[in-house]
């Protein structure tokens, strides 16, 4: 399809292809900042000062500030734009002022639990805060569940575990439920359906639980972008909630192209198979030198 190996040759040529029925551009996205919480742990900021970071993207302080107002808020912004800070730093930030504080993080895999697991552990290893964070899932070993029960600052876990082996025996969570502030529920478009309608009752018992212990937690929800994420907090969790959607992180320039799968059969009017192009014009990708990433129900190997 080309002759230069780079990316620019290969939009080019793929502009041209036969089979493009659309391709739209969207330019290059400057990036939006405001100034750090003047209220910000000293430990925190210096995380940022080690990183060269001396701002915050406006979502993320946005999200910081109605946190601190007392309000549950849906962050909605897309992929690789800092989300995970939204809830990191407020959580962070209010165990650094009350030792006692607890967060539960929601995950809706064990996969994505570990990954934020290790992000978090490495902003407690920067600023130094005495802050324990666990997973808590099936893989974990009965002789740290009773770690965890007792001294989790942070407890990430699933929808899963947490209706099967946490709320059943809220007895042994005691520590969590009375000082529990915050109930984290990442990637919340995926609470949708039948699995989201029972989540919704997961979360239910959750929040009554807490409040049997005294605790009232506020909730802080994030969101790839979806035309509804405020309406869908309210109703999977029946509170109120802020929407932060004044994304601030920058973004390159994008190309959006819709590609029909030339017809292999014209009496009957088929077309070669969507994977079989994806694999094709995968695999050029990586010729022009560039990342890539597919996503698809099936995984196949590129040869």
């Amino acid at each position: 399809m080309f002759d230069k190996p780079n990316l620019q040759q290969f939009i080019y040529d793929l502009r041209q292809n036969e089979h493009i029925a659309h391709w739209h551009t969207l330019p290059e996205r400057k990036a939006y900042y405001a100034a750090m919480p003047k209220s910000l742990d000293r430990r925190l900021r210096d995380v940022f000062v080690k990183r060269g970071i001396d701002q915050l993207y406006t979502h993320q302080r946005s999200a910081y500030d109605n946190v601190f107002l007392g309000e549950n808020i849906v962050t909605v912004t897309p992929t690789a734009s800092g989300k995970t800070l939204c809830y990191n730093l407020p959580v962070l930030q209010t165990i650094a002022q009350e030792p006692d504080a607890r967060a539960l993080y929601l995950f809706p895999t064990k996969a994505l639990a570990q990954d934020q697991k290790s992000e978090l552990a490495e902003w407690i290893e920067a600023s130094g805060l005495d802050v324990n964070s666990y997973t808590y899932d099936g893989d974990t070993a009965p002789a740290i569940r009773q770690k965890i029960r007792q001294a989790g600052h942070v407890v990430m876990t699933n929808p899963d575990m947490l209706h099967s082996s946490i709320l059943p025996h809220h007895t042994k969570w005691v520590s969590l439920f009375e000082k529990l502030r915050y109930i984290v529920i990442d990637e919340l478009h995926m609470y949708r359906g039948v699995f989201g309608s029972h989540v919704a009752n997961v979360i239910r018992r959750l929040v009554r639980l807490a409040r049997y212990y005294g605790s009232e937690p506020q909730f802080i929800c994030t969101s790839a972008t979806i035309r509804n994420p405020k309406e869908l907090a309210e109703q999977l969790t029946e509170q109120s909630f802020s929407l932060i959607n004044n994304n601030g992180a920058p973004s390159g320039k994008k190309h959006l192209a819709f590609y029909n799968p030339p017809v292999v059969n014209p009496s009957l009017n088929i077309r070669q198979s969507a994977s079989k192009e994806v694999r094709t014009i995968a695999r050029q990708v990586l010729e022009a030198n560039a990342q890539l990433i597919v996503f698809a129900k099936v995984v196949y190997v590129l040869k």
